[in-house]
């Protein structure tokens, strides 16, 4: 159950990340780089989860 969440949600925050990523780049860097990182550390702690619980 847990790694199938955690796989859920990695890929949620994958989505996020890359839509974050090409909102940046779609105003031209005048937004803040965080709407990309944010996402990504998240996405990065879920997939050390699924990782560990695998």
């Amino acid at each position: 159950m847990i790694r199938k969440l955690t796989l859920i949600l990695s890929i949620v925050f994958v989505i996020l990340t890359f839509a974050g990523a090409g909102y940046v780049l779609f105003n031209g860097g005048r937004v803040n780089a965080g709407y990309a990182c944010a996402p990504m550390v998240f996405a990065l702690i879920f997939i050390s989860f699924y990782r560990i619980h695998k």
